[in-house]
C-alpha cells in the first residue's frame, strides 16, 4: 500500500500541471463518553475517547485526490477495548489508534468514475459492506472501485478490495487483526422503476486469514433489493424489501446455505415518524458460522445498539422491530432535532426460540457545525447473551 501511495502523483497526467488545482482541508473531531453495564461481568465499563481526523483534498479537472489520517485517544480508559487488557470488563470496541484512514486517487467523467487506494466503501444500506462509522476507528478498504451509469436511471457499482482495515487499529492481533487480506468482490446493478430503485447485488467476502475464524467468514451472497418512497396525501411512505442467499466461498471449510430477508416500512407525517420492520438472518444446519453472516457490515445500524448480534448465532436471528419519533427542522438555534425510540423482539430463526428484547432511545441536534447526541440501549436477555445497558453522550464537529 505504501508503495502505491508514492506512485499516485506519477499516475496523474502531465496535463494537470497546466490546470488550476483546488485544495481544501479535511477535518473533524468526535468526543464520546460510553458506559456499559453487563450482567455477569464485575463492574461496568467507562470510556471517554477523542477521535481527530485531518487531511487534505485536491482536485483538477476530472481528477481528485485526498489523504486523511486519524488518531484515537482514550481519556478515560476503564474498559476492555478488545485488545490486550483483561476481558473482565464489558467490551467497548474503541482502542487507541493512529492510522492512515484514507489515501485515494479518483477519476470522474460524466457517466464513469474510478477510485483507487485506501477508501471507505458503503453499498446500499451498509448491511453487507459499510464504513462502520459509529466506531471511532471505523473501517476502510484498500480497493479499486468503479461507478458506472451506462444509461439514464441505470447504475453499476463494482469494487475489488484486497485488504480490509478493521476497527482494531495498529495494535490489532489474532482474531481482531489490524487488517484482513483477501480477494473481496462487491457489485450492485440498480435501475429506477416507478416503485423505486431495484437493485441486484453480489457480495463475495474473502476473509483470507486463518486467525479470523479459520476462514469460516468467507461467503458469497447474491440477492435483490427494492427501495422506494411514495406520497399518500401529506404523508411520505418509505419502504425497503430485500432478499439474499448466502453460501460458503473460497477457503471456508463449512458447507452451508442460509437466507436473508428484510421488510421495512416507515411513515413520515412532517414531524412525527413511525416505522416497523422484520429482518431475518437465516440459519443453516445450526452449527457455528453456518448462519447468515455479514462481517463487513456497519453492524451498529442493525438489530439493536447493544451489539448482541454482530455475529449471527448458529440458529440465526429474527428481529421484529417498531420505531416512533419526531423530527424538527429547527428549534431556536438548533437544527435537525431528532427524538426516536425503537423496540426490538428477537427470536431464533431455527426452532423459533426467544432471544430477548431491546429498547433503543436517541436524542440529537445540530448547532452550527457541531452535532450532539444522546443514546441509550437496554437489552433484556431471554435465552441468549446477558442483560446489558449502554449509554452514549457524543459531540461531533466537522470543518
Amino acid at each position: 500500500m505504501a508503495r502505491a501511495l508514492l506512485l499516485l502523483p506519477a499516475l496523474m497526467p502531465a496535463t494537470l500541471c497546466a490546470q488550476d488545482i483546488e485544495l481544501s482541508p479535511l477535518g473533524e473531531t468526535r468526543l464520546r463518553y460510553e458506559s456499559v453495564d453487563q450482567q455477569g461481568l464485575s463492574g461496568g465499563a467507562d470510556a471517554l475517547t477523542l477521535r481527530v481526523r485531518a487531511g487534505a483534498a485536491a482536485s483538477a479537472d476530472r481528477w481528485s485526490a485526498l489523504i486523511e489520517g486519524q488518531a484515537i485517544l482514550a481519556i478515560i480508559d476503564d474498559y476492555f477495548s478488545g485488545l490486550g487488557e483483561s476481558a473482565a470488563s464489558p467490551l467497548i470496541a474503541d482502542p487507541e489508534n493512529i492510522a492512515l484512514s484514507r489515501a485515494q486517487l479518483r477519476y470522474a467523467a460524466q457517466r464513469f468514475a474510478i477510485t483507487a487506494g485506501r477508501q471507505r466503501l458503503a453499498f446500499d444500506d451498509e448491511r453487507f459492506v459499510g464504513s462502520v462509522g459509529f466506531r471511532q476507528s471505523g473501517q476502510s478498504f484498500d480497493a479499486v472501485r468503479a461507478d458506472i451509469e451506462p444509461v439514464q436511471g441505470v447504475t453499476a457499482h463494482i469494487a475489488y478490495a484486497w485488504s480490509v482495515r478493521t476497527i482494531w487499529g495498529i495494535d490489532g492481533v489474532g482474531a481482531r487483526q489490524q487488517a484482513v487480506s483477501g480477494d473481496n468482490l462487491f457489485g450492485t446493478l440498480g435501475a429506477a422503476t416507478p416503485l423505486g430503485k431495484l437493485t441486484a447485488f453480489a457480495y463475495l467476502v474473502d476473509q483470507d486469514e486463518p486467525a479470523v475464524q479459520d476462514f469460516r467468514l468467507s461467503s458469497q451472497s447474491y440477492g435483490a433489493r427494492l427501495e422506494g418512497r411514495q406520497k399518500l396525501g401529506r404523508a411520505k411512505i418509505a419502504y425497503q424489501f430485500s432478499y439474499a442467499r448466502q453460501s460458503d466461498w473460497h477457503r471456508n471449510p463449512n458447507r452451508y446455505a442460509a437466507d436473508y430477508y428484510l421488510i421495512d416500512v416507515g411513515v413520515d407525517l412532517g414531524g412525527p415518524r413511525m416505522g416497523a420492520g422484520y429482518e431475518v438472518m437465516g440459519a443453516g444446519d445450526g452449527a457455528a458460522l453456518t448462519s447468515f453472516q455479514t462481517p463487513l457490515a456497519t453492524g451498529f445500524k442493525f438489530q439493536g445498539w447493544a451489539d448482541k448480534f454482530l455475529v449471527t448465532p448458529p440458529d440465526g436471528v429474527r428481529d421484529l422491530y417498531a420505531s416512533a419519533g419526531w423530527n424538527w427542522e429547527a428549534i431556536g438555534p438548533l437544527k435537525a432535532v431528532t427524538l426516536q425510540a425503537i423496540y426490538h423482539d428477537y427470536r431464533s430463526d431455527r426452532m423459533n426460540r426467544s432471544y430477548g428484547e431491546e429498547i433503543d432511545l436517541l436524542a440529537s441536534a445540530m448547532l452550527g457545525r457541531s452535532t450532539a447526541s444522546l443514546r441509550f440501549a437496554r437489552y433484556r436477555a431471554d435465552g441468549f447473551a446477558t442483560d446489558t445497558n449502554k449509554f452514549w453522550l457524543q459531540l461531533d464537529w466537522i470543518i
